[in-house]
């Protein structure tokens, strides 16, 4: 699975391009170290954070951006002499280090939220689920209510993956009862829906019905969705 841009993702399409990470799902069992899953929801988490962000929160936010800018570097030789790192095994071990210290640095605030949450999106992404759930989990207890559900979204994935489905079904349709601006009723129902749809395909189409006549993306995916459900 390749990875996602979070530049590809805005705050008020957020059903849309989360239908990338939801891709997640397929798949993953044989490939479960390519989480791309996890870092097309940090997508969303950045422009939430741009878009909640306060002046008066520089020197956190200065230090937060650096953090992505890490995380968002090129592997190999950059083209634009921008930053790059020469394997991804040391941007990854450069990512886990500025984005712990700016968690500890920063403890309480939202931009430690947000690292930590992107730490376990990095932790993740190497394959390293354990420490990815760990982290998660803390995001999800002790975050503010629209990262810990970005959390929740992700532990609902990683429950997924070990076969822990029951944990990750709880999870997500929490989720749907209880939607945030980061993780709305309809990204956790079509990530519940893709999930149920190859052991249940009546549980997957009775809750995609609904979206059938959602605003723009939503309806797309879920007539997509419905589409390949037919015959099952």
């Amino acid at each position: 699975m390749s990875r996602i841009s979070r530049k590809e993702l805005k705050t008020d399409q957020v059903a849309l391009q989360l239908e990338h990470g939801l891709s997640f799902f397929e798949g993953h069992q044989k490939e479960i170290s390519r989480y791309g899953g996890v870092l097309a929801v940090v997508a969303v988490l950045v422009a939430g954070y741009i878009y909640y962000s306060n002046s008066q929160h520089n020197k956190r936010e200065q230090a937060l951006a650096s953090a992505i800018r890490v995380q968002e570097a090129a592997v190999g030789a950059s083209g634009n002499g921008g930053l790059s790192f020469p394997t991804q095994e040391a941007k990854d071990a450069e990512a886990t280090r500025v984005f712990t210290d700016l968690r500890n640095k920063y403890s309480g605030s939202g931009e430690a939220e947000i690292a930590g949450y992107y730490l376990g999106a990095v932790k993740a992404d190497e394959g390293k689920l354990a420490e990815a759930e760990k982290i998660f989990q803390e995001v999800a207890d002790k975050g503010s209510d629209n990262y810990a559900s970005l959390a929740k979204y992700s532990l609902a994935q990683i429950y997924f993956s070990d076969g822990r489905n029951q944990q990750g079904e709880k999870m997500l349709r929490d989720l749907i009862a209880h939607p945030t601006v980061f993780v709305s009723k309809e990204q956790a129902t079509i990530a519940l829906a893709r999930f149920l749809a190859p052991k249940n395909p009546a549980e997957a189409r009775k809750l995609l019905e609904p979206l059938r006549n959602s605003p723009d993306a939503v309806s797309s995916v879920a007539l997509t969705m419905l589409g390949e459900l037919q015959g099952k």
